[in-house]
C-alpha cells in the first residue's frame, strides 16, 4: 500500500509560537495530524511533520503490514536536502556543518533519519503556495495549529 504525505511547518516570529501538520492520504482515506509549541522555530516545526507523520506510520504498520511505500511532499528545501543529502556530511563530520559549527536542531534529525530506517521514504519538493491544495492544507493546518 502507498500512503502520500504532505507536510508544513510555521512559526509567527522566528523563534516564537510555531505549529506542525501532516496530511496523510492512503487510498481514499485522509489522516490529518497537526500540533504546536509555545517557543519553537519553523524549521523545527517542518522536522517535527516529517517525524509525526512517520511515528504515526511506524504505530500503524502492524495494522497494515502492506504500508511499505511513502512519498513525503514538503515545500522545505531544508528538510528534503537536509535528509537527503546533507545529513551524510553531518554524520561523517560528527554534527558539524561544512564551515565546522554544530548542525541546528540534531535531535530532529537524528530522530528523523532513525525513521526512515524503518520506513523507506520517497522525499519531494513542491513549491509552497502554488496552489497545490494538499500542500494549501497542511499550511493551513499548521496555522491554525499554533499557539497565540
Amino acid at each position: 500500500m502507498e500512503i502520500v504525505i504532505y507536510i508544513d511547518g510555521a512559526c509567527v516570529g522566528n523563534p516564537g509560537p510555531g505549529g506542525w501538520a501532516a496530511i496523510m492520504l492512503t487510498e481514499n482515506k485522509q489522516k490529518e495530524l497537526f500540533g504546536g509549541e509555545k517557543l519553537t522555530t519553523n524549521n523545527r516545526m517542518e522536522l517535527t511533520a516529517a517525524i509525526k507523520a512517520l511515528e504515526y506510520c511506524s504505530k500503524h504498520e502492524e495494522k497494515q503490514p502492506s504500508l511499505k511505500n511513502i512519498k513525503i511532499f514538503t515545500d522545505s528545501t531544508y528538510v528534503k536536502e537536509g535528509i537527503t543529502v546533507w545529513i551524510k556530511s553531518w554524520e561523517k563530520n560528527n554534527w558539524k556543518t561544512a564551515d565546522k559549527k554544530n548542525v541546528k536542531n540534531v535531535d530532529l534529525w537524528k530522530k528523523l533519519k532513525e525513521l526512515t530506517l524503518s520506513n523507506p521514504v520517497e522525499w519531494n519538493w513542491v513549491k509552497g503556495h502554488s496552489e497545490d491544495p494538499m500542500n494549501d492544507l497542511a499550511d493551513k493546518l499548521a496555522k491554525r495549529a499554533t499557539p497565540v
